[in-house]
Formats: C-alpha cells, structure tokens, sequence
C-alpha cells in the first residue's frame, strides 16, 4: 500500500530513477520540487524539456551543443590536428577549466563493457575514425578513464588508428587509477597531459 498519491509516487520514481539518487533523496527531491512556487515548478519543468529537445550532438566531435557545432569545434583558434578521445561530455569540461588543451575533442558517449553488453557498435568510434581519414590529424590522445573499461576502449581504438600513421598517446597516469576525469582537479589534468605517452 502506498503512502503518497500516485502522482506522488511517480514524481519520486522518476528522481529516483537518476543516477546516484536513492530513494530517500528522491523523496526529498520531490517535496522540494512540490514546496517550490507554482511558476518556479513549470519552470523547472520547462528546462528539462527545453535542454531535451535543443541539446543534440556536434556532427564534428559527438559533444552536446544546441548549436549547429560545439563551441570548441567552431572555435577556429584550436589546433585541429590534436584529438583528445573522452568517453563522456563531462569529461570536455574537466578539460576545458584547465585552459591548458588548445586542441579538438571527441566524445565516446560511453566506454566498451562487456560485462555491461556495450560493445564498440554502442560508441561513437566510427565517426572519429571517419573524421581521421579525412586527414590532417596528426595526433589521437586517449583520455578515457585509467581503469579496466578505459583501457580496454584504449587499446581498441589505438589498434583502429595505426593504419592512418596518425600517432596516438594515452594521458598520463598522475590520474590514480580506478577514478574519473570528473572528478580530477585541473593541476592533476595538465600533468597527465603533458606527460602523454606513445601507444
């Protein structure tokens, strides 16, 4: 038997749908959300549904943009020839405070987990592979997370990229292993870069 009305109940499923909430927060989530003044509440509303249908991939580099192009790849300032390989879009912004990389992006969208049934059909490999035959790269940087799944990706792509005689590097690890790029601070990231090594 439930406590709360269905409408309720539903709201509380949906946060505690998210990831890293559990039901105890989604339930504090939703008596928040109700409390909230009634335009405050449809204008809650109305971002996510305004972020869900404006936000979209970059065709360039797979980065969220509402644009017709991401930022970085419309920015004609960053060097084209350097690709920093990140699993998630998150991963760009642990990049970009640093101020440190002045090259290109591309996002993965996720990390190869077979244990998880994503395989390298379920990334976005291919569209990196397409825009490095297109030439003028000169060098891939993986930066996919220093654990199992991370290097597993990695190493797949590597292997894609040597026919192209395009070099490819692995950030370094000043990044300790089984941790997140979302989670390292920008002095760490601007270590890891500069000490990237051949794959």
């Amino acid at each position: 038997m439930s406590f709360f009305p269905p409408s309720l109940e539903n709201l509380i499923d949906k946060f505690a749908s998210l990831p890293g909430i559990g039901k105890k927060s989604a339930q504090r989530l939703a008596f928040y959300v109700l409390s909230l003044p009634e335009e405050e509440a449809v204008s809650f509303a109305s971002a996510i549904i305004d972020a869900k249908s404006s936000v979209h991939c970059c065709p360039v580099c797979q980065n969220l943009t509402d644009g017709e192009i991401c930022s970085v790849c419309g920015d004609e300032r960053r060097d084209k020839s350097m690709i920093c390989v990140v699993s998630e879009p998150r991963d760009v912004l642990s990049f970009e405070r640093g101020r440190e990389y002045k090259g290109v992006y591309h996002v993965l969208h996720g990390v190869m987990s077979p244990m998880n049934h994503i395989g390298p059909d379920d990334l976005k490999i291919s569209e990196l592979i397409s825009r490095i035959s297109e030439g003028g790269v000169h060098e891939v940087i993986m930066a996919t997370n220093p654990d199992t799944e991370g290097d597993t990706t990695a190493m797949y792509i590597s292997r894609l990229i040597k026919p192209f005689e395009v070099r490819v590097t692995r950030l370094a690890y000043g990044i300790p292993v089984g941790s997140n790029l979302e989670f390292a601070d920008e002095a760490t990231l601007t270590r890891a870069l500069e000490g990237r090594r051949e794959m």
